[in-house]
């Protein structure tokens, strides 16, 4: 087959329209075949010609898109000095933007003999592998624009693909489960109900099923085990994987903007698929194991790996860095995604041994002209030593804060010593963010995530039920701060029933009235439940899937979260763009601050009272004359103002509310124990009796409305 020299850039097969160019780096590579594989798994062998700054390229004037095809490197096989190269192994290319089918888990697909891992294993991987894919890069577009929502406007929904949709009533059974359920209008109109302005999606990327849960009849569901930095993971497609899925990618994405919807995907470029030495040979490992994974110092046969995987990418290997930009930029670029969720960022920092947060990586996103504007929200930890970095990551960069979600577990399960982090919390971490010129918006503040229990789930046990796993219950977090409200798991006892509810509804409230970007975690506004499974990675079944079948109880907590949602989008002052100052008002009479702390006789609290380990009832009013910031068109922002009172106490508060100075008449416009109903007005000094693990929402009109209304 005749094959023209082509260029070395872009790397990857890039179709022109006539045909196409094929490009691919090894610093170790002696010899390239290019392997053509058929419908009916034949292969065509072509060496590419030409090798220029280590990377092999040509181009072939037949190559059309859907074209299958894939790499044999021939170059050194020396485990002990890194490299392992093996030409036996059909290997993925690593820029590759569509991948065919899903290892078997053969021995073919390892490069040594299983039992005797000295033994080199010669045998071909080909038809047990997965095959790249040549893809149409044109796609229509049409008058598709980013939503390029402020972060502070933001409402974020953690989603998988599979499990939001897979037993949506109203998206055709063909297509559950798949980016176009994703994009179906019933999904959306879900979405856009509940007031999200983005979907986080989980990994995305296209991932491998690990053969060892494969033999336990399980897969690997969240796709944390990433093989294609470039293509869309091939089971979620509804139409096909011969490069289809690029195109159903696409117009998921323009169906999720034309709602106003962002996407931002969970990526993982920490590690790839390929685990430890004794991992299969896929792609990296036998293109240049060297260049790609960080090795033992002096043990170069083994990989250094602060990711629990088996293996981390080298963050110090320019290769590296440009397979993640030129990566980072396609998904937005062609893809037209939003911005990206970095899973176990800080071993992105890791240029040597040590965190660090201005490593190369974040010096090229900085002063990357498009990666640098997308929303950048890092997951601030990895499993190396000083890898809990919640707060150490530059100011570009968002991040998930774990911290506000272990205090406020701790608070409404009732943990003493508490109430002065909870308002830290509560009002932006600014402890943790404003010291390296960061705003609230540093801090995506969530309760639950993919990672852990769900709401409901959090509020139904104190400990983890992972036995479907089958690994005797000893994975997933033993430290979940939950409380089961008194009783493990189901249960007809009212009371637990709706001390359940209440606490489902005060971890909402909290979370959507707090400063900082909030994150939703698919399925929580609907009472999902995995029945205690806080680690469900491998549950691609119902255990895992968002159950859409609704009774009156999952209906009021839907409702009630469009609610609370619609509360934060319609006030800006539980979502300024700047940290609370302690500063009175701008150009007004009045001393009051833009935030003050009340205890529950409606005075301010002292240092001690702060301290004190019982102390679980606060009264914070929000100054809405007093937000001191301009919105984006340079006009002053002025708000309603707010009392919001949070009595986590096992037992009833008396709150009073605080004098005129703060406002002559209050309106109830949230009670978690629906006590009091929304529209009722309170007087200055009015006592409120709140119950057990409640909070209640107040609201009054501007200063300045209100004196015009007497």
């Amino acid at each position: 087959m005749r094959i023209w020299p082509g260029r070395p850039y872009p790397l990857g097969a890039t179709y022109d329209g006539s045909g196409t160019n094929f490009a691919l780096f090894s610093a170790v590579a002696e010899r390239v075949e290019l392997c053509l594989v058929d419908a009916d798994g034949s292969e065509r062998r072509i060496d590419l010609p030409e090798v220029d700054a280590f990377v092999w390229h040509g181009y072939l004037p037949a190559a059309q898109p859907g074209q299958r095809y894939g790499y044999r490197v021939h170059g050194p096989y020396d485990p002990a000095a890194g490299h392992r190269c093996d030409p036996n192994k059909l290997l993925l290319d690593p820029y590759a933007k569509a991948i065919d089918g899903q290892i078997d888990g053969d021995p073919s697909l390892y490069s040594y003999t299983f039992g005797d891992p000295q033994t080199r294993n010669t045998a071909d991987s080909a038809g047990h592998t997965m095959t790249s894919v040549v893809v149409n890069p044109y796609f229509d577009w049409g008058h598709d624009r980013p939503p390029q929502h402020e972060y502070h406007e933001s409402v974020i929904y953690e989603a998988h693909v599979r499990g939001l949709t897979k037993l949506h009533p109203e998206v055709p059974e063909d297509i559950r489960g798949t980016y176009s359920a994703l994009g179906h209008p019933a999904v959306v109109e879900h979405l856009t109900d509940l007031g999200v302005t983005a979907v986080e999606l989980m990994p995305v990327h296209q991932f491998v099923h690990d053969p060892a849960l494969a033999d336990r009849g399980l897969t690997n569901y969240w796709g944390y085990n990433t093989i294609g930095f470039f293509a869309p993971h091939n089971g979620y497609a509804a139409y096909g994987s011969t490069g289809q899925q690029v195109q159903e990618f696409k117009a998921m994405v323009k169906a999720l903007h034309a709602a106003d919807i962002e996407v931002i995907l969970d990526v993982v470029y920490n590690h790839t698929a390929e685990g430890n030495h004794l991992g299969p040979t896929l792609s990296f490992r036998g293109i240049d194991n060297a260049s790609y994974y960080r090795l033992v110092d002096d043990d170069r046969a083994h990989y250094f790996d602060t990711t629990g995987t088996g293996n981390s990418l080298l963050m110090r290997s320019p290769h590296v860095l440009q397979l993640i930009m030129d990566s980072l930029r396609y998904w937005v670029h062609d893809m037209h995604v939003d911005g990206f969720r970095f899973d176990l960022a800080a071993t992105l920092a890791r240029q040597f041994h040590e965190v660090d947060r201005l490593s190369a990586f974040f010096d090229i996103v900085q002063q990357d002209p498009v990666i640098s504007q997308v929303k950048l929200i890092a997951e601030p930890w990895d499993l190396g030593d000083g890898g809990y970095q919640v707060g150490g990551f530059p100011p570009l960069w968002s991040e998930w804060n774990g911290r506000y979600r272990d205090t406020v577990r701790d608070f409404w399960r009732g943990e003493p010593s508490t109430l002065a982090e909870f308002a830290s919390r509560l009002s932006g971490s600014s402890d943790l963010y404003e010291h390296t010129g960061r705003r609230p918006i540093a801090s995506v503040n969530f309760i639950t995530a993919h990672d852990g229990f769900t709401l409901r789930d959090l509020v139904s046990y104190n400990e983890k039920h992972n036995e479907a796993n089958g690994e005797d219950n000893k994975d997933g977090e033993s430290f979940n701060r939950s409380w089961n409200c008194g009783v493990e798991g189901p249960t007809d006892d009212p009371e637990v029933t709706e001390l359940r509810q209440r606490q489902s509804r005060n971890f909402l409230a909290t979370l959507l009235l707090s400063q900082g970007v909030p994150m939703l975690a698919h399925g929580d506004e609907l009472g999902r439940t995995q029945q205690g499974n806080n680690n469900v990675y491998c549950q691609d079944n119902e255990l895992s899937w968002v159950d859409w079948d609704l009774d009156a109880t999952r209906e009021q907590l839907l409702e009630y979260t469009r609610t609370v949602v619609a509360l934060r989008r319609d006030h800006p002052v539980f979502r300024r763009r700047r940290f609370f100052a302690g500063a009175p008002e701008r150009g007004g009479e009045s001393d009051l601050r833009d935030i003050a702390w009340l205890d529950p006789c409606g005075t301010h609290m002292s240092d001690e009272q702060w301290q004190e380990a019982y102390a679980r009832s606060v009264m914070v009013f929000l100054n809405g004359d007093a937000i001191a910031e301009p919105d984006l068109r340079g006009e002053e922002v002025v708000d309603d103002s707010f009392l919001v009172l949070f009595n986590g106490a096992p037992e009833p508060v008396t709150f009073s509310l605080p004098g005129e100075d703060y406002g002559d008449t209050w309106t109830v416009v949230l009670d978690t124990d629906s006590q009091f109903e929304a529209g009722e007005v309170k007087k200055a000094r009015a006592e409120l009796s709140l119950a057990p693990r409640s909070l209640v929402v107040l609201t009054r009109p501007p200063m300045a409305e209100a004196e015009a209304g007497e």
